[in-house]
């Protein structure tokens, strides 16, 4: 299946039905009075979160949605009907913006999370609201109030607790193919991961998290240089990165300097990501003598003056492949027992911003 992550959409609620002008007429009650029946409420538009979900592809063969109209107000104090909500379901992990005025109105991160989006109009008023002891006979009544209409862009953002950086041919792929189920392309050609594929590390009972291959980065990866600006969102929610490099580059190219570079990618794309936990994971070892690969690898990191952790791998023979999932597990683990074991993220319904729910 194709990854899309992006997509606009228009949304459009229903109207308020309108109030009824009507009169009692009854066998031998000559003065009835007024008995018209208010609209009734237009329906809402909402966005649902759903973990079925993995791509905004749905979007593609459907770009409009619209919630049912409200029922006129009746006579004989009868109140139209309320129009249905319409339910648009959308993959966890979606933020929504409004095209107009480029506000983000929500993020829909947990399974179940509902975000109103397009406010139903509210019911006109019947003329039975507007009898007084001046005017017994009002031929009075308002309109419904149209619905919200508003035009949305929905973008994606991966879920992974764990983000790949890296060059073009860094082994992204081939390191989450040796700790994960997930099987993403691998060939010896740049850009060959064109979508970031997620993949689950299972280290037993209770003990897993996911991990996202992100494709390659490139110099001005932040400006739309290659693919780097389509995808670099998806590390934004990521809880720890790892940066797989290339230990000795085919093309001869300074290990160093590749690192400054993606660094400075992330600091122009959103400088809170350099404060990210970031773990240097150097891959492709086999290519060195064994009595070589260490030495190499220190003297990477003290010419980077790295202060976070760091490994030495070999994700095509799995070699130190796992110890790295399991230094990242003990990560994860002492974070959540600093938290307490809470978890912050439940499930509920989001209205728009500032917005009071209407009767």
């Amino acid at each position: 299946m194709k990854f899309v992550d992006e997509a606009i959409i228009k949304v459009l609620a229903g109207d308020g039905g309108n109030g009824c002008i009507s009169f009692r007429r009854e066998k031998f009650i000559p003065f009835g009075g007024p008995d018209g029946g208010d609209g009734g409420s237009g329906g809402s538009v909402w966005l649902v979160a759903d973990e079925g979900l993995n791509t905004l592809i749905d979007f593609r063969h459907q770009r409009s949605f619209k919630a049912q109209r409200g029922q006129n107000g009746m006579g004989s104090d009868m109140y139209g009907k309320g129009g249905d909500d319409t339910e648009v379901r959308v993959p966890i992990g979606t933020v929504v913006t409004n095209v107009d005025t480029d506000e983000i109105i929500g993020d829909l991160t947990v399974h179940g999370q509902r975000l109103l989006v397009a406010q139903g109009g509210k019911g006109g008023l019947g003329n039975i609201h507007f009898k007084s002891s001046v005017n017994r006979a009002p031929r009075k009544s308002t309109p419904g109030t149209p619905g919200d209409a508003r035009e949305l862009k929905l973008e994606l953002k991966l879920l992974a607790d764990v983000g790949l950086l890296g060059f073009p041919n860094a082994g992204k792929s081939t390191f989450i193919r040796a700790v994960s189920a997930a099987t993403p392309r691998v060939a010896d050609y740049p850009f060959t991961t064109l979508h970031p594929n997620l993949g689950v590390v299972s280290l037993g009972t209770d003990q897993s998290f996911v991990i996202a291959d992100i494709p390659g980065l490139i110099e001005g990866a932040a400006e739309g240089t290659g693919l780097g600006i389509q995808f670099l969102r998806h590390v934004s929610r990521t809880r720890l990165l790892l940066h797989l490099v290339d230990i000795a580059p085919i093309d001869g190219s300074d290990v160093v300097e590749q690192v400054h570079t993606i660094e400075h990618e992330l600091e122009k794309f959103d400088p809170e990501l350099l404060q990210r936990p970031r773990w240097l994971v150097l891959n492709k070892a086999d290519v060195l003598p064994e009595d070589e690969r260490q030495a190499v690898a220190e003297d990477i990191v003290k010419r980077l003056g790295w202060t976070q952790p760091w490994f030495l791998v070999s994700a095509i023979a799995r070699d130190n492949t796992m110890a790295v999932c399991q230094q990242v597990q003990r990560f994860f683990e002492s974070q959540r027992a600093e938290r307490g074991g809470r978890n912050d993220m439940l499930p509920g319904d989001v209205r728009l911003r500032g917005e009071a729910p209407r009767d």
